[in-house]
């Protein structure tokens, strides 16, 4: 542990980062590829905290053009997003490592429901966390559960890995090919410049509860345990 940056991480992970190459749904093997960059984290002695989006089953946002009520959207979203959690456990659990999946929606048949100080006691034994259904309540996002989460269980950092993006720009690098990568910002940068990291209710619990952000690239092989190891990748977000 003498190496390690970050001893208690949130990792953010995106519906999209679980669906692989198809864009879509749930690919076993894009999960199971998931699962062991976590297991390698996990064997360093870092405690392991986990919110997935549901981008890649359902989009609250989406539903609610289409005429649906938006809290009835995002009811569904927040399903998805335990569709995605009990799916990564099962791959960390065939890897032997233990996974809890508690969520904010009861359904006790499949999962605990979300309780801080369990949560608490299941990081310090060693096992990974990974939190479902959102906040519970509609019009709030993954990423605002995942800034949640991170100061409810004293997380160091929140790990948010991208999809084929190595950090944080001041315009799109798919489009612009001149746009500047930043190292660093503070939360208040985020803010003031509206970069579109995480959305503002998200940033402004992270400035408040003094969490660093890490947006790196998910798809490089090992980023993850590189940035518990206080590799300088990606874009590291901290401080007012």
């Amino acid at each position: 542990m003498a190496d390690v940056k970050y001893k208690r991480v949130l990792l953010k992970l995106s519906g999209e980062a679980m669906a692989g190459k198809t864009g879509y749904g749930i690919d076993p093997q894009t999960v199971n590829d998931i699962a062991a960059e976590i297991k390698e984290v996990y064997e360093l002695g870092v405690e392991i905290a986990i919110v997935i989006g549901g981008g890649n089953l359902w989009r609250g946002e989406a539903g609610a053009q289409l005429g649906m009520e938006r809290a009835q959207a995002d009811y569904v979203g927040m399903l998805g997003t335990v569709m995605n959690s009990l799916s990564l456990q099962d791959a960390l659990e065939t890897l032997d490592v233990p996974t809890r999946v508690q969520t904010a929606i009861e359904m006790r048949q499949v999962a605990e429901p979300y309780v801080r100080r369990k949560a608490v006691r299941h990081l310090e034994k060693g096992r990974i966390v990974i939190f479902g259904a959102g906040t519970g309540s509609p019009y709030f996002s993954t990423d605002t559960t995942s800034a949640l989460r991170a100061a409810e269980v004293n997380a160091d950092a929140i790990l948010m890995g991208k999809n084929g993006v190595d950090g944080v720009y001041n315009d799109d690098p798919r489009k612009n090919p001149d746009a500047v990568k930043y190292e660093h910002l503070t939360h208040m940068d985020v803010l003031s410049q509206g970069l579109n990291i995480m959305d503002s209710t998200a940033s402004t619990l992270s400035m408040d509860n003094d969490i660093d952000l890490v947006v790196f690239n998910l798809n490089t092989h090992g980023n993850i345990k590189r940035v518990v190891l206080g590799e300088n990748i990606g874009t590291t977000v901290g401080g007012h």
